[in-house]
């Protein structure tokens, strides 16, 4: 059986881009221990490393240059700071937008390197505007200031229009803008009636783009515009979500089909259409980590892409989009025998009002007892569990328990219905699916109910808190990283730019207050039972520490166990090695003596 710490060490990588003249891959990897810049050459070899911070970086590749732009932020803040980097190992990271008070986000370049687009909070603290840099003029102005966390969404090919994506006050709704960066004159070029989400714009020419949106549909589909005739037409279409993506001289169009969590790729025309080949995966598994994009080489004749599963950690695929040849270009190393890793079964269970609930189920391979059960939550709540890589899923899983990871309602990949099955007043709605769950495993005999314990983190720590908060009688133990004990205090103390997008979708504290204090696990915390486990960064800027602190001093003046670690330079969430190898196997000792099981094995 494969070790925790062997895990846990499991080094991933993911590209980020190819430099100007394409005799190199960026890559992130954190071999280091966090994720930080390399370069390989595209027919393989060793990672060279560029970068080597005490924080994790993210890095974008200047187009027809040699420097790259990176993103870092301080210990997990999220405020986000803009550097030069020449791309050659030991150089200096050269100031580009640093001011630690503000945010710089969602970084884009213009195709010829000279323009550099961002979102940043410096006019107010709050809402997210969008700005434009002349990287050789050093100057800037903001194009973009109608209010809320709007995001810069890349450039046209010519350059001269800027797209920009602005959330509106309804969950699951957005407004897709096109800036002329000259004049400064914004189109909305969205009317739509009802809630519709916008991918990137993936341009064809200066007047048209294809964009992945569930405008009109219940599931993303991939769409055309046309500037000249401000016309919407679907293209593509699926019974599940699509994202697409297409190289800068539009030669190539890249199709994934997020088929119930699995990636299937598809090489297309981007002008007809027309179906060039399948992209066959490594294996069964998804395009990369979520918000990790495949890049496509400058001349659009390579891709490169992560590639990851429950077994495969992650590492970086390139495919010559010619003949369709792939080749492994990093491997990561990890001390673990694949052999012994566990794939999981796709399942899906009714819940209480007879609504499909999506869930994977890992289970052990030996032992003629019913196994003890961990519940693993995502967070969100719109967002996704895919089937990629976990090393605590998969030390549990290789180590006698069984695990099911659902989707439950709320979630996305499902269908615009499916994920506003939980918004506002219906928010325990998804709390009632864990006990329908968890019924289900145990009259087919396929856990023992006495030992299921539940594990999440950010609204997946939420869900572990409201279900033993609200069904106390069914959870022996929690884990949460990250989340929150209370919608009320969580809402009043998030960061000021995030309020009012969250309220969209748990209900703002002016009009649903009675609610969100109902809703929240601290007025229940009279209720729980269970031992609990929290794990928090201190500089968390979406959950603030006093989500945990107050959940902790609740239970504890109560006599319920519950231990708190609180890491000094982290923030929503661990993105540190250092810090998973202290508090993870803390957290699996916690659960296997609440679970009465054997000691972890380190």
């Amino acid at each position: 059986m494969p070790a925790l710490r062997d895990l846990l060490e499991a080094r991933t990588a993911t590209p980020v881009g190819f430099a100007a003249d394409g005799e190199r891959v960026y890559v992130l990897s954190d071999l280091s221990g966090t994720l930080q810049l390399y370069r390989i050459p595209p027919a393989g070899g060793e990672l060279e490393q560029l970068t080597d911070l005490a924080e994790p970086v993210r890095a974008f590749p200047i187009p027809q240059r040699r420097d790259l732009v990176l993103s870092v932020d301080a210990g997990g803040n999220e405020r986000e700071q803009l550097y030069l980097h020449s791309g050659e190992p030991g150089a200096e990271l050269r100031p580009l937008v640093v001011e630690p008070d503000f945010l710089h986000r969602d970084p884009h370049l213009s195709r010829d390197g000279a323009l550099l687009a961002y979102s940043c909070n410096r006019r107010n603290g709050s809402d997210l505007d969008v700005y434009v840099r002349d990287l050789d003029a050093a100057g800037e102005r903001r194009v973009f200031d109608r209010g809320g966390m709007c995001a810069a969404a890349g450039f046209s090919s010519d350059g001269r229009l800027l797209a920009v994506l602005r959330p509106t006050e309804r969950s699951g709704d957005e407004e897709l803008w096109l800036v002329d960066v000259g004049s400064g004159d914004a189109v909305r070029v969205t009317t739509h009636e009802g809630e519709a989400e916008y991918g990137p714009p993936q341009w064809l020419s200066g007047r048209a783009f294809l964009c992945a949106s569930n405008e009109g549909r219940d599931t993303v589909a991939v769409r055309r515009y046309d500037l000249e005739s401000r016309g919407w037409t679907t293209v593509l279409e699926s019974r599940w979500d699509l994202s697409c993506w297409v190289d800068d001289g539009a030669t190539a169009l890249l199709v994934e089909e997020n088929a119930d969590g699995y990636s299937r790729l598809e090489l297309r025309d981007p002008a007809t259409l027309e179906l060039r080949r399948e992209l066959p995966l490594p294996g069964r598994g998804v395009l990369g980590m979520p918000y990790e994009e495949p890049r496509f080489s400058p001349d659009g004749r390579r891709l490169a892409y992560q590639f990851t599963s429950p077994v495969v950690p992650g590492d970086v695929w390139l495919v010559d989009l010619g003949t369709g040849e792939t080749s492994r270009l990093t491997r990561s190393p990890h001390a673990f025998d694949e052999d012994e890793l566990v794939e999981p079964d796709l399942h899906r269970f009714r819940s209480f009002d007879g609504e499909s609930i999506p869930a994977f189920l890992f289970e052990p391979s030996s032992g003629d007892e019913p196994p003890p059960v961990v519940f693993v939550i995502h967070g969100g709540p719109e967002a996704q569990l895919r089937p990629i890589w976990s090393p605590l899923v998969q030390y549990f899983a290789s180590h006698g328990l069984a695990v099911l990871a659902p989707n439950v309602r709320g979630s996305t990949g499902y269908g615009k219905r499916y994920e506003h099955l939980d918004d506002v007043e219906r928010r325990l709605d998804s709390v009632h699916d864990l006990g329908a769950l968890q019924d289900a495993l145990v009259q087919a005999g396929r856990v023992d109910g006495e030992r299921a314990a539940l594990y999440g983190g950010s609204y997946g720590g939420y869900m572990v808190l409201a279900g033993l908060a609200f069904q106390p009688e069914r959870w022996a133990a929690g884990i949460e990283i990250v989340g929150i004990s209370s919608l009320v205090t969580f809402l009043e103390n998030t960061a000021d730019w995030r309020r009012r997008f969250r309220e969209r979708e748990y209900g703002s504290l002016e009009r649903h207050r009675e609610f969100l204090l109902e809703a929240s696990p601290l007025t229940h915390a009279d209720r729980i039972r269970a031992p609990l486990f929290v794990i928090h960064g201190a500089n968390d800027p979406r959950v603030p520490l006093g989500e945990a602190e107050q959940i902790q001093r609740s239970l504890t003046e109560r006599g319920i166990r519950c231990e708190l670690l609180v890491y000094e330079d982290e923030g929503h969430g661990l993105k540190k090695l250092k810090n998973k190898l202290d508090a993870y196997p803390r957290a699996v000792e916690f659960l296997d003596e609440v679970l009465g099981r054997a000691e972890v094995r380190a």
